[in-house]
């Protein structure tokens, strides 16, 4: 397999789950700039993802699978002694790709915007403001688990886990949920995390 990706960017949280699944050795890292569109041998990505972004994940067959969360799922499935993701046709799965949703079209769409240096400082805060109320809804959904979906660590947990990541970039405030940073913290010092993380140079 090939993973695309750019450090530090959403693709840290495939890039995580292929170290969860053990199968480093059988996948090679492609690096992607995301402000040129080009791979490190110079060839476009927008040839292989014409929306520009990462992640992307092209199978031995010659197939690409895009957008995280059903890469991060597909991965889960390739090593599932491994428990990344609930059994297929549970509720606990359909928990799962709930939280995937979420954290992709609540949390993450929500922040990302806040990447544009262009964005005006109240524009900035009417996005900081729905995604605070968003951290608020997350934090009271979890309650007292220490992950997404019941007490099993999975890949929303990881993806979860990069979200949170972006913060120290805006110079976000977390303090008032915290027990996202004990979430932060737990998740961070997995093995397979660091290894990742060390990877793109983010530790």
């Amino acid at each position: 397999m090939k993973l695309y990706y750019s450090p530090g960017s959403c693709s840290l949280s495939p890039h995580i789950a292929i170290h969860e699944a053990g199968l480093t050795a059988k996948t090679e890292l492609v690096k992607v700039d995301l402000q040129s569109h080009t791979l490190e041998n110079g060839d476009n990505y927008l040839d292989i993802n014409p929306c520009g972004y990462v992640p992307a994940l092209q199978l031995d067959s010659g197939e690409f699978l895009f957008e995280g969360p059903a890469i991060v799922q597909y991965i889960a499935s390739l090593a599932p002694e491994k428990n990344l993701a609930p059994a297929a046709d549970t509720f606990e799965r359909a928990k799962l790709q709930q939280w995937l949703n979420f954290l992709s079209t609540e949390l993450h769409k929500g922040l990302a915007p806040l990447f544009n240096p262009a964005l005006s400082d109240d524009t900035k805060g009417v996005f900081i403001e729905g995604y605070s109320k968003r951290l608020t809804q997350l934090v009271e959904s979890m309650g007292d688990s220490e992950y997404l979906v019941g007490d099993q660590f999975s890949v929303a947990d990881i993806y979860l886990f990069v979200i949170l990541s972006w913060h120290p970039y805006f110079e976000f405030d977390a303090s008032p949920w915290p027990s996202l940073k004990a979430f932060q913290e737990r998740i961070g010092s997995r093995p397979a995390v660091q290894e990742a993380l060390k990877h793109e140079g983010l530790a």
